[in-house]
Protein backbone atom coordinates (compact mmCIF):
# COMPACT_ATOMS: atom_id res chain seq x y z
CA UNK A 1 0.00 0.00 0.00
CA UNK A 2 1.38 3.39 -0.99
CA UNK A 3 0.65 6.04 1.61
CA UNK A 4 2.16 8.97 -0.26
CA UNK A 5 1.24 10.83 -3.45
CA UNK A 6 4.92 11.30 -4.36
CA UNK A 7 5.29 7.51 -4.37
CA UNK A 8 2.39 7.23 -6.78
CA UNK A 9 4.02 9.72 -9.15
CA UNK A 10 7.35 7.88 -9.05
CA UNK A 11 5.54 4.60 -9.75
CA UNK A 12 3.66 6.15 -12.65
CA UNK A 13 6.91 7.10 -14.35
CA UNK A 14 8.46 3.72 -13.41
CA UNK A 15 11.46 5.42 -11.81
CA UNK A 16 11.45 3.05 -8.81
CA UNK A 17 10.04 -0.51 -8.60
CA UNK A 18 6.68 -0.81 -6.87
CA UNK A 19 7.88 -3.23 -4.15
CA UNK A 20 10.69 -0.88 -3.09
CA UNK A 21 8.36 2.12 -3.11
CA UNK A 22 5.85 0.24 -1.00
CA UNK A 23 8.44 -0.76 1.59
CA UNK A 24 9.84 2.77 1.72
CA UNK A 25 6.36 4.28 2.02
CA UNK A 26 5.35 1.93 4.83
CA UNK A 27 8.63 2.53 6.66
CA UNK A 28 8.13 6.31 6.46
CA UNK A 29 4.50 5.98 7.57
CA UNK A 30 5.24 3.71 10.54
CA UNK A 31 8.22 5.74 11.77
CA UNK A 32 6.68 9.17 11.06
CA UNK A 33 9.60 10.15 8.83
CA UNK A 34 9.55 12.31 5.68
CA UNK A 35 9.01 10.05 2.68
CA UNK A 36 11.49 12.07 0.61
CA UNK A 37 14.17 11.58 3.27
CA UNK A 38 13.53 7.82 3.30
CA UNK A 39 13.96 7.69 -0.49
CA UNK A 40 17.38 9.30 -0.19
CA UNK A 41 18.38 7.28 2.88
CA UNK A 42 17.57 3.98 1.14
CA UNK A 43 19.38 5.19 -1.99
CA UNK A 44 16.36 4.62 -4.23
CA UNK A 45 17.03 7.95 -5.95
CA UNK A 46 19.67 10.68 -5.70
CA UNK A 47 18.83 14.07 -4.13
CA UNK A 48 19.34 15.90 -7.42
CA UNK A 49 17.21 13.40 -9.38
CA UNK A 50 14.41 13.69 -6.83
CA UNK A 51 14.56 17.49 -6.88
CA UNK A 52 14.49 17.53 -10.70
CA UNK A 53 11.54 15.11 -10.78
CA UNK A 54 9.56 17.20 -8.27
CA UNK A 55 10.38 20.37 -10.19
CA UNK A 56 8.97 18.91 -13.42
CA UNK A 57 5.85 17.64 -11.63
CA UNK A 58 5.01 20.87 -9.82
CA UNK A 59 4.80 24.59 -10.40
CA UNK A 60 7.06 25.32 -7.42
CA UNK A 61 10.24 27.37 -8.06
CA UNK A 62 13.54 25.58 -7.45
CA UNK A 63 16.35 26.97 -5.29
CA UNK A 64 19.89 25.77 -4.72
CA UNK A 65 20.44 26.15 -0.97
CA UNK A 66 24.21 26.30 -1.48
CA UNK A 67 23.63 29.79 -2.85
CA UNK A 68 21.22 30.83 -0.08
CA UNK A 69 22.28 33.00 2.86
CA UNK A 70 20.65 31.66 6.05
CA UNK A 71 20.85 35.14 7.61
CA UNK A 72 17.86 36.09 5.44
CA UNK A 73 15.59 33.59 7.23
CA UNK A 74 12.84 35.50 9.12
CA UNK A 75 13.58 34.67 12.76
CA UNK A 76 10.05 35.38 13.98
CA UNK A 77 8.81 32.31 12.10
CA UNK A 78 11.42 29.86 13.40
CA UNK A 79 9.51 27.22 15.39
CA UNK A 80 11.50 24.05 16.02
CA UNK A 81 8.49 21.79 16.56
CA UNK A 82 6.74 23.05 13.41
CA UNK A 83 9.90 22.70 11.30
CA UNK A 84 10.80 19.22 12.55
CA UNK A 85 7.25 17.94 12.23
CA UNK A 86 6.80 19.12 8.63
CA UNK A 87 10.41 18.78 7.47
CA UNK A 88 10.24 22.27 5.99
CA UNK A 89 11.62 25.69 6.91
CA UNK A 90 10.71 29.32 6.09
CA UNK A 91 13.25 30.94 3.78
CA UNK A 92 12.14 34.53 3.31
CA UNK A 93 9.15 36.86 3.56
CA UNK A 94 7.87 39.00 0.69
CA UNK A 95 4.97 41.23 1.73
CA UNK A 96 2.51 38.86 3.39
CA UNK A 97 3.79 35.78 1.54
CA UNK A 98 6.07 33.38 3.40
CA UNK A 99 8.19 31.16 1.14
CA UNK A 100 8.80 27.74 2.67
CA UNK A 101 11.55 25.35 1.58
CA UNK A 102 10.26 21.80 0.92
CA UNK A 103 11.72 18.72 -0.73
CA UNK A 104 8.30 17.17 -1.41
CA UNK A 105 5.80 19.63 -2.95
CA UNK A 106 2.99 17.03 -2.91
CA UNK A 107 2.52 17.46 0.86
CA UNK A 108 -0.06 20.23 0.68
CA UNK A 109 -0.76 19.91 4.42
CA UNK A 110 2.72 21.31 5.13
CA UNK A 111 1.93 24.68 3.60
CA UNK A 112 -1.52 24.65 5.22
CA UNK A 113 -0.03 24.21 8.70
CA UNK A 114 2.62 26.89 8.16
CA UNK A 115 -0.11 29.24 6.95
CA UNK A 116 -2.26 28.44 10.00
CA UNK A 117 0.60 28.82 12.48
CA UNK A 118 2.18 31.97 11.02
CA UNK A 119 -0.99 33.71 9.79
CA UNK A 120 0.78 34.35 6.46
CA UNK A 121 0.11 33.26 2.90
CA UNK A 122 2.56 30.49 2.05
CA UNK A 123 4.30 29.37 -1.14
CA UNK A 124 6.52 26.33 -1.65
CA UNK A 125 10.14 26.60 -2.76
CA UNK A 126 11.60 23.30 -3.99
CA UNK A 127 15.04 22.32 -2.65
CA UNK A 128 17.18 19.19 -2.53
CA UNK A 129 16.41 16.86 0.37
CA UNK A 130 19.96 16.52 1.69
CA UNK A 131 20.55 20.28 1.60
CA UNK A 132 17.21 20.92 3.31
CA UNK A 133 18.11 18.61 6.19
CA UNK A 134 21.49 20.30 6.56
CA UNK A 135 19.89 23.77 6.66
CA UNK A 136 17.32 22.67 9.26
CA UNK A 137 20.03 21.23 11.50
CA UNK A 138 22.16 24.37 11.15
CA UNK A 139 19.35 26.81 11.88
CA UNK A 140 17.97 24.89 14.84
CA UNK A 141 21.32 24.22 16.46
CA UNK A 142 21.12 25.40 20.05
CA UNK A 143 23.91 27.75 20.91
CA UNK A 144 23.68 28.58 24.59
CA UNK A 145 27.26 29.75 24.86
CA UNK A 146 26.34 33.39 24.27
CA UNK A 147 25.95 34.00 27.99
CA UNK A 148 29.03 32.09 29.19
CA UNK A 149 30.89 33.73 32.06
CA UNK A 150 34.67 33.62 31.75
CA UNK A 151 37.24 33.56 34.54
CA UNK A 152 37.91 37.26 33.88
CA UNK A 153 34.20 37.95 34.35
CA UNK A 154 34.29 36.06 37.66
CA UNK A 155 37.26 38.19 38.78
CA UNK A 156 35.41 41.36 37.83
CA UNK A 157 32.46 40.18 39.92
CA UNK A 158 34.66 39.59 42.94
CA UNK A 159 36.12 43.08 42.60
CA UNK A 160 32.79 44.88 42.96
CA UNK A 161 32.90 47.79 45.37
CA UNK A 162 30.45 46.60 48.01
CA UNK A 163 30.04 50.09 49.48
CA UNK A 164 28.70 51.66 46.29
CA UNK A 165 24.91 51.29 46.41
CA UNK A 166 24.29 53.65 43.45
CA UNK A 167 21.46 55.52 45.23
CA UNK A 168 20.44 59.10 44.76
CA UNK A 169 19.29 61.51 47.45
CA UNK A 170 15.74 60.10 47.50
CA UNK A 171 16.96 56.56 48.11
CA UNK A 172 15.86 55.29 44.70
CA UNK A 173 18.30 53.12 42.80
CA UNK A 174 19.74 55.01 39.84
CA UNK A 175 18.70 53.90 36.36
CA UNK A 176 22.30 53.64 35.24
CA UNK A 177 22.37 50.10 36.70
CA UNK A 178 21.60 48.94 33.16
CA UNK A 179 25.25 49.77 32.45
CA UNK A 180 26.54 48.28 35.73
CA UNK A 181 28.73 45.63 34.06
CA UNK A 182 29.56 43.46 37.13
CA UNK A 183 25.88 43.22 38.14
CA UNK A 184 24.86 42.53 34.54
CA UNK A 185 27.41 39.71 34.36
CA UNK A 186 26.31 38.31 37.71
CA UNK A 187 22.59 38.29 36.85
CA UNK A 188 23.26 36.74 33.46
CA UNK A 189 25.33 34.04 35.13
CA UNK A 190 22.54 33.27 37.63
CA UNK A 191 19.91 33.04 34.90
CA UNK A 192 22.08 30.80 32.73
CA UNK A 193 23.03 28.56 35.67
CA UNK A 194 19.35 28.17 36.58
CA UNK A 195 18.52 27.08 33.03
CA UNK A 196 21.42 24.62 32.89
CA UNK A 197 20.51 23.08 36.26
CA UNK A 198 16.87 22.66 35.33
CA UNK A 199 15.53 25.07 37.97
CA UNK A 200 11.92 26.20 37.85
CA UNK A 201 12.26 29.32 40.03
CA UNK A 202 14.98 31.75 41.19
CA UNK A 203 14.68 33.58 44.53
CA UNK A 204 16.71 36.75 45.20
CA UNK A 205 16.21 37.44 48.91
CA UNK A 206 17.50 40.36 51.07
CA UNK A 207 17.86 40.02 54.85
CA UNK A 208 19.33 42.26 57.55
CA UNK A 209 22.82 40.72 57.58
CA UNK A 210 22.99 38.77 54.31
CA UNK A 211 21.62 38.33 50.81
CA UNK A 212 21.02 34.92 49.27
CA UNK A 213 20.06 33.41 45.94
CA UNK A 214 18.12 30.14 45.85
CA UNK A 215 17.02 27.91 42.97
CA UNK A 216 14.03 25.60 43.11
CA UNK A 217 15.30 22.40 41.52
CA UNK A 218 12.95 19.42 41.19
CA UNK A 219 10.51 21.13 43.53
CA UNK A 220 12.98 21.78 46.38
CA UNK A 221 14.79 25.06 47.12
CA UNK A 222 18.60 25.00 47.24
CA UNK A 223 20.84 27.86 48.33
CA UNK A 224 23.15 28.74 45.43
CA UNK A 225 24.98 31.95 46.33
CA UNK A 226 25.39 34.68 48.93
CA UNK A 227 26.44 37.94 47.27
CA UNK A 228 27.34 40.90 49.54
CA UNK A 229 24.22 42.29 51.22
CA UNK A 230 25.24 45.79 50.11
CA UNK A 231 24.48 44.75 46.52
CA UNK A 232 20.80 44.06 47.25
CA UNK A 233 19.58 47.35 45.78
CA UNK A 234 21.66 47.04 42.62
CA UNK A 235 20.63 43.41 41.99
CA UNK A 236 16.95 44.27 42.46
CA UNK A 237 17.28 47.31 40.20
CA UNK A 238 18.98 45.33 37.44
CA UNK A 239 16.27 42.66 37.52
CA UNK A 240 13.56 45.35 37.45
CA UNK A 241 15.21 47.10 34.50
CA UNK A 242 15.36 43.80 32.60
CA UNK A 243 11.66 43.15 33.28
CA UNK A 244 10.67 46.77 32.53
CA UNK A 245 9.39 47.52 36.01
CA UNK A 246 9.51 50.92 37.76
CA UNK A 247 12.85 50.91 39.59
CA UNK A 248 11.86 53.98 41.63
CA UNK A 249 8.83 52.19 43.12
CA UNK A 250 9.98 50.07 46.05
CA UNK A 251 6.88 50.21 48.24
CA UNK A 252 4.44 48.16 46.12
CA UNK A 253 4.61 44.70 44.50
CA UNK A 254 5.17 44.65 40.74
CA UNK A 255 4.98 41.98 38.03
CA UNK A 256 6.87 41.77 34.74
CA UNK A 257 8.58 39.49 32.26
CA UNK A 258 12.10 38.93 30.94
CA UNK A 259 13.01 37.37 27.61
CA UNK A 260 16.53 36.00 27.68
CA UNK A 261 18.00 35.20 24.27
CA UNK A 262 20.32 32.21 24.41
CA UNK A 263 20.99 32.18 20.68
CA UNK A 264 19.54 33.51 17.44
CA UNK A 265 16.76 30.94 17.54
CA UNK A 266 16.21 30.12 21.21
CA UNK A 267 14.92 32.32 24.02
CA UNK A 268 13.66 31.62 27.53
CA UNK A 269 10.94 33.70 29.20
CA UNK A 270 10.91 34.53 32.90
CA UNK A 271 7.90 35.72 34.88
CA UNK A 272 9.14 38.27 37.42
CA UNK A 273 7.54 39.25 40.73
CA UNK A 274 8.91 41.88 43.11
CA UNK A 275 7.77 42.06 46.74
CA UNK A 276 8.77 44.77 49.26
CA UNK A 277 10.10 43.13 52.43
CA UNK A 278 11.52 44.52 55.66
CA UNK A 279 15.09 44.71 54.32
CA UNK A 280 14.54 45.36 50.62
CA UNK A 281 12.80 43.85 47.63
CA UNK A 282 12.58 40.10 47.17
CA UNK A 283 12.56 39.17 43.47
CA UNK A 284 11.27 35.79 42.31
CA UNK A 285 11.65 34.62 38.71
CA UNK A 286 9.66 31.72 37.29
CA UNK A 287 11.24 30.08 34.23
CA UNK A 288 8.67 29.68 31.47
CA UNK A 289 9.91 27.18 28.90
CA UNK A 290 7.41 26.44 26.12
CA UNK A 291 9.25 23.20 25.42
CA UNK A 292 7.94 21.88 28.74
CA UNK A 293 4.44 21.81 27.30
CA UNK A 294 5.54 19.89 24.22
CA UNK A 295 7.46 17.00 25.75
CA UNK A 296 4.63 14.61 24.98
CA UNK A 297 2.16 12.86 27.23
CA UNK A 298 4.40 9.76 27.32
CA UNK A 299 7.02 11.69 29.33
CA UNK A 300 4.73 12.96 32.09
CA UNK A 301 4.72 9.77 34.16
CA UNK A 302 1.21 8.45 33.57
CA UNK A 303 0.71 4.72 33.96
CA UNK A 304 -0.50 3.17 30.64
CA UNK A 305 -4.11 2.83 31.82
CA UNK A 306 -4.10 6.41 33.17
CA UNK A 307 -2.72 7.81 29.91
CA UNK A 308 -5.39 5.94 27.96
CA UNK A 309 -8.15 7.44 30.13
CA UNK A 310 -6.79 10.98 29.60
CA UNK A 311 -6.44 10.51 25.84
CA UNK A 312 -9.95 9.07 25.57
CA UNK A 313 -11.36 12.06 27.47
CA UNK A 314 -9.51 14.45 25.12
CA UNK A 315 -11.02 12.68 22.11
CA UNK A 316 -14.57 13.36 23.29
CA UNK A 317 -16.29 16.31 21.60
CA UNK A 318 -17.71 17.65 24.86
CA UNK A 319 -17.43 17.35 28.61
CA UNK A 320 -15.18 18.70 31.35
CA UNK A 321 -11.69 17.56 32.33
CA UNK A 322 -10.52 18.85 35.72
CA UNK A 323 -6.89 18.76 36.91
CA UNK A 324 -6.40 19.22 40.63
CA UNK A 325 -3.50 19.53 43.04
CA UNK A 326 -1.55 22.08 45.10
CA UNK A 327 0.54 24.89 43.64
CA UNK A 328 3.61 23.52 41.88
CA UNK A 329 2.16 20.07 41.23
CA UNK A 330 2.41 20.29 37.43
CA UNK A 331 -1.22 21.10 36.61
CA UNK A 332 -0.26 23.66 33.97
CA UNK A 333 1.99 21.21 32.09
CA UNK A 334 -0.76 18.56 32.15
CA UNK A 335 -3.28 21.01 30.71
CA UNK A 336 -0.90 22.36 28.07
CA UNK A 337 0.05 18.83 27.04
CA UNK A 338 -3.63 18.10 26.49
CA UNK A 339 -4.07 21.36 24.57
CA UNK A 340 -1.05 20.54 22.45
CA UNK A 341 -2.68 17.23 21.46
CA UNK A 342 -5.91 19.07 20.59
CA UNK A 343 -4.18 21.94 18.79
CA UNK A 344 -4.97 21.25 15.13
CA UNK A 345 -6.13 23.58 12.34
CA UNK A 346 -9.63 22.10 12.60
CA UNK A 347 -10.21 23.26 16.20
CA UNK A 348 -10.85 26.69 17.69
CA UNK A 349 -9.19 26.74 21.12
CA UNK A 350 -9.44 29.59 23.64
CA UNK A 351 -7.87 29.85 27.09
CA UNK A 352 -8.34 32.21 30.04
CA UNK A 353 -5.25 32.26 32.27
CA UNK A 354 -3.85 34.22 35.19
CA UNK A 355 -1.13 34.62 34.17
CA UNK A 356 -0.43 33.30 30.67
CA UNK A 357 2.73 31.30 31.31
CA UNK A 358 3.45 29.62 27.97
CA UNK A 359 2.64 31.06 24.56
CA UNK A 360 1.32 28.51 22.06
CA UNK A 361 0.78 29.27 18.39
CA UNK A 362 -2.72 28.37 17.24
CA UNK A 363 -4.36 28.91 20.64
CA UNK A 364 -6.19 32.12 21.57
CA UNK A 365 -4.86 32.96 25.02
CA UNK A 366 -6.49 35.63 27.19
CA UNK A 367 -4.73 37.23 30.16
CA UNK A 368 -7.12 37.72 33.08
CA UNK A 369 -7.15 41.30 34.37
CA UNK A 370 -9.46 41.62 37.36
CA UNK A 371 -8.64 45.32 37.87
CA UNK A 372 -9.86 46.05 34.35
CA UNK A 373 -13.00 43.97 34.89
CA UNK A 374 -11.89 40.86 33.01
CA UNK A 375 -12.30 37.83 35.25
CA UNK A 376 -12.50 34.13 34.43
CA UNK A 377 -16.30 34.24 34.17
CA UNK A 378 -16.19 37.28 31.86
CA UNK A 379 -13.63 35.66 29.56
CA UNK A 380 -15.52 32.35 29.50
CA UNK A 381 -18.78 34.12 28.68
CA UNK A 382 -17.07 35.83 25.73
CA UNK A 383 -15.50 32.55 24.55
CA UNK A 384 -18.94 31.03 24.08
CA UNK A 385 -19.73 33.76 21.54
CA UNK A 386 -16.52 33.01 19.61
CA UNK A 387 -17.54 29.61 18.16
CA UNK A 388 -15.13 27.56 20.32
CA UNK A 389 -14.43 23.83 20.14
CA UNK A 390 -12.13 23.66 23.17
CA UNK A 391 -12.03 26.02 26.16
CA UNK A 392 -9.43 26.08 28.93
CA UNK A 393 -10.11 28.03 32.13
CA UNK A 394 -7.04 28.55 34.30
CA UNK A 395 -8.95 27.94 37.54
CA UNK A 396 -12.55 27.50 38.70
CA UNK A 397 -12.58 29.90 41.63
CA UNK A 398 -16.27 30.69 42.15
CA UNK A 399 -19.81 29.53 41.43
CA UNK A 400 -20.28 31.86 38.45
CA UNK A 401 -17.20 30.50 36.65
CA UNK A 402 -18.18 26.92 37.51
CA UNK A 403 -21.73 27.35 36.19
CA UNK A 404 -20.60 28.86 32.87
CA UNK A 405 -17.91 26.17 32.43
CA UNK A 406 -20.42 23.39 33.09
CA UNK A 407 -22.91 24.97 30.70
CA UNK A 408 -20.19 25.03 28.03
CA UNK A 409 -19.38 21.36 28.69
CA UNK A 410 -23.06 20.48 28.27
CA UNK A 411 -23.50 22.37 25.00
CA UNK A 412 -20.96 20.68 22.76
CA UNK A 413 -17.66 22.07 24.04
CA UNK A 414 -14.65 20.38 25.60
CA UNK A 415 -13.66 22.29 28.75
CA UNK A 416 -10.37 21.91 30.64
CA UNK A 417 -9.73 23.57 33.99
CA UNK A 418 -8.07 23.26 37.40
CA UNK A 419 -9.17 23.23 41.03
CA UNK A 420 -7.13 23.33 44.23
CA UNK A 421 -8.16 20.16 46.07
CA UNK A 422 -6.20 17.26 47.52
CA UNK A 423 -7.80 14.35 45.64
CA UNK A 424 -10.09 13.57 42.73
CA UNK A 425 -13.04 12.73 44.99
CA UNK A 426 -12.70 15.99 46.91
CA UNK A 427 -12.99 17.89 43.62
CA UNK A 428 -16.58 16.70 43.22
CA UNK A 429 -17.57 17.69 46.75
CA UNK A 430 -15.82 21.05 46.27
CA UNK A 431 -18.05 21.75 43.26
CA UNK A 432 -21.12 20.76 45.30
CA UNK A 433 -20.04 23.06 48.13
CA UNK A 434 -19.69 25.90 45.62
CA UNK A 435 -23.39 25.47 44.87
CA UNK A 436 -23.26 23.60 41.57
CA UNK A 437 -26.28 21.24 41.31
CA UNK A 438 -25.35 17.56 41.55
CA UNK A 439 -27.09 16.68 38.28
CA UNK A 440 -24.97 19.25 36.43
CA UNK A 441 -21.77 17.80 37.88
CA UNK A 442 -22.74 14.23 37.02
CA UNK A 443 -23.78 15.21 33.52
CA UNK A 444 -20.79 17.37 32.55
CA UNK A 445 -17.60 16.23 34.33
CA UNK A 446 -15.99 13.34 32.41
CA UNK A 447 -12.54 13.00 34.03
CA UNK A 448 -10.67 14.26 37.10
CA UNK A 449 -6.88 14.10 37.42
CA UNK A 450 -5.32 14.63 40.84
CA UNK A 451 -1.55 14.92 40.67
CA UNK A 452 1.71 15.56 42.46
CA UNK A 453 5.32 15.92 41.28
CA UNK A 454 7.91 13.58 42.77
CA UNK A 455 11.68 13.72 42.29
CA UNK A 456 13.14 10.93 40.17
CA UNK A 457 16.00 8.88 41.57
CA UNK A 458 19.32 9.35 39.78
CA UNK A 459 19.97 6.26 37.67
CA UNK A 460 23.74 6.51 38.23
CA UNK A 461 23.90 6.43 42.03
CA UNK A 462 20.66 5.03 43.47
CA UNK A 463 21.12 2.10 45.84
CA UNK A 464 18.80 -0.72 46.85
CA UNK A 465 17.17 -0.28 50.24
CA UNK A 466 16.27 -3.37 52.25
CA UNK A 467 13.01 -3.00 54.19
CA UNK A 468 11.27 -5.56 56.43
CA UNK A 469 8.06 -7.04 55.07
CA UNK A 470 6.10 -5.60 57.98
CA UNK A 471 7.30 -2.06 57.18
CA UNK A 472 6.42 -2.42 53.49
CA UNK A 473 2.93 -3.63 54.43
CA UNK A 474 2.60 -0.66 56.80
CA UNK A 475 3.62 1.69 53.99
CA UNK A 476 0.81 0.34 51.82
CA UNK A 477 2.45 -2.24 49.54
CA UNK A 478 0.36 -5.30 48.71
CA UNK A 479 1.58 -8.86 49.27
CA UNK A 480 2.02 -9.26 45.50
CA UNK A 481 4.04 -6.05 45.18
CA UNK A 482 6.38 -7.09 48.01
CA UNK A 483 7.35 -10.24 46.10
CA UNK A 484 8.61 -8.31 43.06
CA UNK A 485 9.31 -4.77 44.28
CA UNK A 486 12.85 -3.43 44.58
CA UNK A 487 12.99 -0.28 46.71
CA UNK A 488 15.84 2.18 46.08
CA UNK A 489 17.15 5.14 48.06
CA UNK A 490 18.85 8.38 47.01
CA UNK A 491 22.64 8.63 47.39
CA UNK A 492 24.05 11.55 45.40
CA UNK A 493 26.74 11.96 42.76
CA UNK A 494 28.19 14.56 40.40
CA UNK A 495 25.40 13.97 37.87
CA UNK A 496 22.44 14.74 40.15
CA UNK A 497 21.20 16.88 43.05
CA UNK A 498 21.33 14.94 46.33
CA UNK A 499 20.47 11.70 44.58
CA UNK A 500 17.62 13.05 42.47
CA UNK A 501 17.48 14.13 38.83
CA UNK A 502 14.31 15.44 37.24
CA UNK A 503 10.72 14.88 38.29
CA UNK A 504 7.84 12.65 37.33
CA UNK A 505 4.12 12.94 37.88
CA UNK A 506 2.13 10.86 40.34
CA UNK A 507 -1.51 10.69 39.29
CA UNK A 508 -4.99 9.64 40.29
CA UNK A 509 -7.02 9.57 37.07
CA UNK A 510 -10.71 9.12 37.90
CA UNK A 511 -13.35 8.91 35.15
CA UNK A 512 -16.94 9.58 36.19
CA UNK A 513 -18.31 6.05 35.99
CA UNK A 514 -22.05 5.30 36.35
CA UNK A 515 -21.48 4.20 39.94
CA UNK A 516 -19.70 7.44 40.83
CA UNK A 517 -22.38 9.47 39.01
CA UNK A 518 -25.02 7.79 41.20
CA UNK A 519 -23.09 8.80 44.32
CA UNK A 520 -22.85 12.39 43.07
CA UNK A 521 -26.62 12.49 42.52
CA UNK A 522 -27.25 11.33 46.10
CA UNK A 523 -24.86 13.94 47.55
CA UNK A 524 -22.39 11.38 48.90
CA UNK A 525 -19.22 12.44 50.71
CA UNK A 526 -15.74 12.42 49.16
CA UNK A 527 -14.90 9.35 51.28
CA UNK A 528 -17.77 7.37 49.73
CA UNK A 529 -16.75 8.50 46.23
CA UNK A 530 -13.10 7.55 46.89
CA UNK A 531 -14.16 4.08 48.10
CA UNK A 532 -16.21 3.56 44.94
CA UNK A 533 -13.26 4.67 42.80
CA UNK A 534 -11.09 2.00 44.45
CA UNK A 535 -13.83 -0.58 43.71
CA UNK A 536 -13.81 0.58 40.08
CA UNK A 537 -10.07 -0.12 39.88
CA UNK A 538 -8.87 3.51 40.07
CA UNK A 539 -5.51 3.87 41.86
CA UNK A 540 -5.26 6.56 44.52
CA UNK A 541 -2.34 8.97 44.59
CA UNK A 542 -0.69 6.83 47.25
CA UNK A 543 -1.11 3.63 45.22
CA UNK A 544 0.29 5.34 42.11
CA UNK A 545 3.28 6.58 44.11
CA UNK A 546 3.98 3.07 45.47
CA UNK A 547 3.88 1.70 41.91
CA UNK A 548 6.71 4.10 41.02
CA UNK A 549 8.61 3.11 44.17
CA UNK A 550 8.28 -0.58 43.22
CA UNK A 551 9.65 0.22 39.74
CA UNK A 552 12.65 2.08 41.19
CA UNK A 553 11.57 5.42 39.71
CA UNK A 554 11.22 7.28 43.01
CA UNK A 555 12.26 6.61 46.61
CA UNK A 556 9.90 5.67 49.40
CA UNK A 557 10.92 8.85 51.23
CA UNK A 558 9.84 10.88 48.19
CA UNK A 559 6.55 8.97 47.97
CA UNK A 560 5.89 9.84 51.62
CA UNK A 561 6.76 13.48 50.96
CA UNK A 562 4.20 13.95 48.19
CA UNK A 563 1.42 11.56 49.33
CA UNK A 564 -0.25 10.55 52.59
CA UNK A 565 -0.40 7.04 53.96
Amino acid sequence: MLHHSLAALLLRDKLIPEDKLTRCSEYAWENKLPFSACLIEQKLISPSELANFCYLESNAPWLDLDAFNADYIPQEFINERLIRKNHAIPLYLRGNVLYVAVSDPTRIETLDEFQFRTRMQTEAVLVEESKLQKLIDTVLENDSSALGVTAEDEQELRDIDATDERQDDTGAVSADVKNDAPIVIYINKMLLDAIKRGASDLHFEPYEQEYRVRFRIDGVLHEIAKPPVQLAGRIAARLKVMSQLDIAERRLPQDGRIKLKLSKHKAIDFRVSSLPTLYGEKIVLRILDAAAAMIGIESLGYEPDQQKLYEEALEKPQGMILVTGPTGSGKTVSLYTGLNILNTPERNISTAEDPVEINLMGINQVQINVKAGLGFADALRSFLRQDPDVVMVGEVRDLETAEIAIKAAQTGHLVLSTLHTNSAAETLTRLMNMGVPAYNIAGSVTLIIAQRLARRLCGHCKEEEKLPKEEMLRQGFSEEQIKTATVYKAVGCDQCTNGYKGRTGVYEVMPITPNIADLIMTGSSSLDIAKQARKDGINSLRESALLKVAKGTISLIEANRVTNF
